[in-house]
């Protein structure tokens, strides 16, 4: 019997997937309006006029090739070498190709050079992390399992510029700010152990005199992600009768030792995780590897603070940017599809969705870059700042990332069973989103850290100032914004005075009212004749659903008004 369909009963032409011409954007950094408007107001002409081609050029990249080198390197991840052809131990991981070119595309965008190279930090040095952060927010946008390396390459360079001494600076510096991939060091923590997870007053890892400042340590390592680092900062005991984060210390582990010998570390096996698989997560036992002590005895949680403040910042960029990038490919996807007889943005529950998830994003946007202007301010002697990046940091990692979750699944839930198939670049989103709430800190650890914050700084102090002035500043919310910071720091007052138990069990609800009041007070602030598409939309939303959602109608943006929250062009 013959089964073929004529032309006539089987008009391929109209059975498409999309039925108008799909444009993507070919530039992440052209088509954001949103963070150019951002850099414009927020950098310095002469540093903006630095960046612009490195922007330029890492948004052309994120936006094509990096595309497939990012499905290629997730799809290959690194495989664990244990010994040779001849038998002998090398514990080498091994990488995809397309790793290292995603890795050299990183030199390329200048995220750390313009950060650490002596000329350009002593330049741009009031605004070096929102230099970099630019950079990397794009970059992430197609590769951020790649970014938990460079997370850590920037992390180490902090902890070199501020504790090692100068010969390691000068030494080591130089081959994170290098122009040259192939010279390029890349950096790690070993921190986690098994015995303790975020406790890490509970590691046993062990360090013994050796000579001069240098140790051998002697441990596991329980979660080490980059562990095929160059440059790495250890915790260990040099007393182990002295418990807890009081006994810890810091160590300077390099892959190589001074003779060229490799560093004795053994890797047990590479971690099978559920995302970010282009980068190598392991097991690592140390046998007397040797360490440089950093810093004073005794003082290594201390030290390693710098690392994870800055790391939970880079957490938040890469929500920031996972979400931002599901959002976009939603949008342009609902853009050229149709669906009972109209183009899929036509739909009122379709742009009432992408209005929640469109203002969220907005609301994240300015939350975590006050961050990033936060700690570029601080590490410029802002003592106010430093107070205020005390609470706010780890505000933004708790928020973006747990927003940026739900961003990534509504909008892959938006384009339908296409958005769920693993070809394209959502799934991938998904599962690298997954780690952000966990990295760093999750939630629980979060909302204690930021309840010590509460009370041992001047932090909420200098929040409640902030959102205090937005209100004076705005005639459509500014009464409302003054009613419920008063409800807020009423019920701080009252937090304080609960026991324990209860005062953490009631911590979560207010520091969720407290950041997203925050957030209406920075929305407030940045509105301005060119951000109005995306800022006034969404401090709309963000009042209305303030508290939770009332039983009343609603009536959706329209399909303009949603491209104007996007902030996207085409």
């Amino acid at each position: 019997m013959d089964t073929t369909l004529s032309t006539a009963r089987y008009p391929k032409e109209k059975n498409k997937v999309l039925n108008t011409e799909f444009r993507p954007s070919e530039n992440f950094y052209k088509s954001d309006q949103i963070l150019r408007h951002y850099l414009a107001h927020e950098v310095s002409k002469e540093g903006l006029a630095y960046m612009q081609d490195k922007l330029e050029y890492t948004g052309a990249e994120a936006a094509g090739k990096m595309n497939e080198l990012s499905l290629q390197a997730d799809k290959y991840g690194p495989q664990l070498v244990k010994r040779n052809f001849f038998g002998e131990d090398i514990n080498e991981i091994s990488f995809h190709p397309a790793y290292w070119e995603l890795m050299r595309t990183a030199v390329k965008t200048e995220m750390f050079r313009v950060k650490w190279e002596p000329s350009l930090r002593k330049k741009f040095i009031k605004e070096t992390h929102r230099l970099g952060f630019a950079a990397g927010y794009l970059y992430a946008m197609s590769e951020s399992g790649q970014y938990c390396p460079l997370c850590m390459t920037d992390g180490a360079a902090r902890l070199i510029d501020l504790y090692c001494d100068e010969d390691d600076k000068a030494r080591l510096l130089a081959r994170i700010y290098t122009e040259n991939p192939e010279e390029l060091f890349t950096g790690a923590m070993y921190l986690t152990e098994k015995t303790g997870g975020s406790d890490v007053g509970a590691n046993i890892t062990t360090a013994t005199y050796k000579e001069e400042k240098n140790y051998l340590l002697n441990g596991e390592k329980w979660f080490c992600s980059n562990a095929n680092a160059d440059i790495i900062f250890a915790l260990a005991r040099t007393d182990e009768a002295i418990k807890g984060t009081k006994g810890l210390s810091i160590f300077l582990v390099e892959k190589n030792l001074p003779d060229g010998e490799r560093n004795p570390i053994d890797f047990i096996r590479l971690k099978e995780k559920l995302g970010v698989r282009s980068m190598a997560s392991a097991e690592c036992i140390l046998t007397d590897t040797v360490g440089k002590l950093i810093g004073n005895e005794f003082e290594g949680f201390k030290v390693m603070v710098d690392m994870v403040n800055l790391s939970r910042l880079y957490n938040s960029v890469a929500a920031l940017s996972n979400s931002r990038r599901a959002l976009i490919e939603a949008y342009q996807y609902l853009n050229t599809r149709q669906t009972f007889g109209k183009t899929v943005l036509e739909h009122a529950l379709i742009r009432t969705k992408l209005t929640e998830i469109g203002a969220l994003n907005v609301a994240n946007f300015y939350l975590v870059w006050r961050a990033v202007k936060a700690l570029d301010n601080a590490d410029n002697g802002n003592e106010r700042e430093a107070q205020l990046f005390r609470i706010i940091n780890p505000m933004a990692k708790k928020w973006s990332a747990e927003k940026g979750v739900y961003i990534v699944r509504e909008s892959m839930e938006l384009m339908g069973g296409i958005g769920y198939i693993e070809d394209g670049v959502i799934p991938k989103l998904m599962r690298d989103m997954m780690v952000l709430p966990i990295w760093e800190g999750s939630g629980n650890i979060i909302i204690l850290d930021m309840l010590r914050a509460l009370f041992k700084s001047d932090g909420f102090k200098m929040i409640s100032s902030e959102i205090s002035a937005s209100a004076a500043r705005s005639q459509v919310y500014g009464a409302f914004v003054k009613e419920e910071l008063s409800k807020i720091i009423a019920f701080g007052e009252q937090l304080r005075q609960l026991p324990q138990d209860e005062m953490e069990a009631t911590a979560r609800v207010f520091f969720e009212k407290l950041t997203s009041l925050y957030q209406i007070s920075l929305l407030i602030d940045a509105l301005d004749d060119g951000s109005k598409g995306w800022v006034e939309p969404a401090l709309k939303y963000l009042t209305t659903h303030y508290g939770g959602s009332d039983l009343k109608a609603v009536k959706p943006l329209s399909a303009e008004e949603v491209a104007g929250l996007i902030g996207w062009e085409f």
